[in-house]
C-alpha cells in the first residue's frame, strides 16, 4: 500500500512538472507560416497572470508538433481563440502582425 501511495505521489510530481515546462520562463516556441514566422514567448502570457496548465492540455496536447492550426480555427474560437477573442485577449482580426512578424 506504501509503494502504491510513493508511485502516485511521484507520478503527480512528474505530470505537473510537465505542465509546468511546456514554455518554460525567458523560453520561446517558433513556427512558420504562410503569413510570416509566428513567436510565442511564454514570459509575455506569464506576464499576464496566465499559468501554463490553463492551456496545456485543456487546449493543446503536451507533444511538439500534435496541434495543426489554422486561422480559421483561431477565428472560430479554437486553440489561440479561446482566449483571443476581443474580451479576454486581442481578436485576431485586424491583428495580423501582433503575432505574424515577415
Amino acid at each position: 500500500m506504501k509503494r502504491i501511495a510513493m508511485a502516485a505521489a511521484a507520478m503527480a510530481v512528474v505530470m505537473m512538472a510537465a505542465q509546468a515546462m511546456a514554455v518554460s520562463a525567458g523560453k520561446t516556441v517558433e513556427w512558420p507560416t504562410s503569413m510570416g514566422k509566428v513567436t510565442f514567448k511564454g514570459d509575455d502570457h506569464a506576464g499576464k497572470g496566465l499559468k501554463c496548465n490553463e492551456c496545456h492540455t485543456k487546449i493543446f496536447k503536451m507533444k511538439k508538433g500534435s496541434t495543426q492550426m489554422k486561422m480559421a480555427d483561431i477565428n472560430a474560437g479554437k486553440y489561440c481563440g479561446e482566449c483571443h477573442n476581443g474580451k479576454k485577449a486581442f481578436k485576431p482580426a485586424g491583428n495580423c502582425a501582433k503575432c505574424h512578424k515577415k
